[in-house]
């Protein structure tokens, strides 16, 4: 197989796991890994020192979250990228899976048990409308 497989990360330690099989399916698959972050505003700020001038935004962080976690995957047998989407986490994964026609998406399964099961997670809603095969790493254990 090759193709894509996308993963969402939160700079969470679990979505590191959840990174690490992606990276590691993605490599015996013969796939490129894209690494994704789900912000869900457009806020932005200005400093301003001088005349120095900074502007910061959401998708600023989680691009820069992305970006960390794509630089911690690193493997010369592996392409990786990385990109931040508006959005809550499921339905960013979902939209950059169909853009990129990624053939496997990667989340963990933190969240899928108990109250949160029933109130829904992000590995429920790319489980139940992924356009592509889904791999649920479990994460919620070392």
């Amino acid at each position: 197989m090759s193709g894509i497989v996308v993963v969402g990360v939160d700079g969470s330690e679990t979505a590191m796991r959840a990174a690490e099989a992606a990276r590691d399916l993605a490599a015996a698959l013969g796939a490129s890994l894209r690494v994704l972050t789900a912000f869900d505003s457009d806020r932005t700020e200005v400093f301003e020192s001088g005349s120095d001038r900074w502007v910061v935004s959401d998708a600023d962080d989680a691009e820069k979250v992305a970006r960390g976690v794509a630089e911690k995957l690193n493997s010369e047998q592996l392409e990786i990228s990385f990109t931040a989407a508006r959005g809550k986490p499921g339905e960013a994964l979902i939209r950059e899976a169909e853009r990129v026609g990624a053939r496997l998406i990667v989340v963990g399964n933190r969240r899928m048990q108990g109250l949160a099961r029933v109130l829904g997670s992000v590995a429920n809603t790319v489980a139940h409308n992924a356009p592509c095969d889904v791999y649920i790493a479990k994460t919620d254990e070392p």
